[in-house]
């Protein structure tokens, strides 16, 4: 391009400002052998249109080679500059999905005729972890499973979801019913706060969703507090969504007062999927404004994938979910999103 406007211009116009942006927009794209072949060339190129041009001197050739020689070392030196904090990143990346494996570990992906899976969706690419949490534990007193959402971000969500799953992985063990597992992951999240202190203390809490399998797993039972309900999808890919019988507020507000949160059961059928997410699920909104929902989305979406939805895997049945998601928000999600799904299997499964 550079060659054809000096060409075709009088002598009066150079293209000398186009040849030397050239081995700076190399830096990006070239190693640095590239980006030094890229500024020799360009030296070349307007060595030669000058000497066409009778132009080549001191004042129009001579300086600007110079300049183009400066500008290349730059382009080498802003090309170092743009590995080195490419490998930083890479690095925070690489700890960053550590700390997640170790903080919030995936769940096994099968109790005896139960199928598991997970997934978690940052809001920001570069940061592999935030304030939303998931855990599957077998426990004496059946399956129990936690999903929530930590108020706030950052660090001080991360070492609130290792506080909210420790407290969680004991009291799972221990308590013979939900409410007692409730309560119980009440007080440690007080007691967590009261040592934290400041506005973690006055201001922190996690919505979450407890949900307990019975030993044939015909059952569920739910605990929702101040959660997006989960949503349970059966064989035929049919959406419910099981809303509690009664609202109650977020774990880690007991400060404020007393409430009561009952124990909602439902049956779970064969081949029936229990869904649950956070509210960056939920949250999601379209160009106009509209928050997702999946009771009305999933299942078209499902039969998009698929003509047997029974025959889904839950991986498959989340990897659907999170692409809809992205599909109504048109683009990046808006924030992180956890997703589990817990698939009863038939029993010739």
């Amino acid at each position: 391009m550079a060659v054809v406007l000096d060409l075709v211009t009088p002598h009066e116009v150079t293209s000398a400002p186009l040849l030397m942006a050239a081995p700076v927009a190399a830096a990006p794209l070239c190693g640095v052998r590239g980006i030094i072949g890229v500024g020799l060339a360009s030296m070349g190129v307007h060595a030669f249109l000058a000497w066409i041009d009778g132009t080549f001197g001191w004042h129009a050739g001579a300086a600007n080679q110079i300049a183009l020689a400066a500008l290349t070392v730059l382009a080498v030196l802003i090309h170092r500059t743009l590995r080195r904090q490419d490998a930083r990143t890479r690095r925070a990346q690489y700890v960053a999905a550590v700390a997640q494996q170790a903080v919030l570990p995936d769940p096994p992906s099968r109790l005896g005729d139960l199928r598991i899976d997970a997934r978690y969706v940052p809001a920001e690419s570069e940061a592999a972890i935030g304030g939303d949490l998931y855990v599957v534990q077998s426990t004496p007193f059946g399956i129990r499973v936690m999903v929530g959402d930590v108020r706030g971000k950052g660090l001080g969500a991360v070492r609130a979801v290792s506080a909210d799953l420790g407290a969680f992985r004991y009291a799972a063990d221990e308590a013979e019913d939900l409410s007692q597992l409730v309560d119980r992951l009440e007080r440690a999240l007080l007691r967590e706060g009261d040592r934290r202190g400041g506005q973690e203390q006055q201001e922190g809490f996690t919505t979450a969703l407890v949900a307990e399998l019975s030993a044939d797993l015909g059952v569920v039972r739910l605990v929702n507090r101040g959660h997006p309900p989960p949503v349970l999808l059966d064989a035929k890919g049919r959406a419910t969504l099981l809303e509690p019988s009664e609202e109650a507020p977020p774990l880690g507000m007991g400060a404020l007062g007393t409430w009561s949160a009952p124990v909602d059961s439902y049956a779970f059928p064969a081949g029936a999927t229990l869904l649950c997410y956070t509210d960056g699920v939920t949250e999601s909104r379209d160009p106009d404004g509209v928050f997702y929902d999946p009771v009305a989305r999933l299942p078209i979406a499902l039969g998009r994938t698929a003509r047997s939805r029974d025959r889904l895997t839950p991986g498959q049945i989340l990897d659907t979910l999170i692409e809809d998601v992205r599909r109504h928000s048109g683009g990046r999600p808006q924030d992180d999103q956890a997703v589990l799904a817990l698939h009863r299997a038939r029993p010739e499964a």
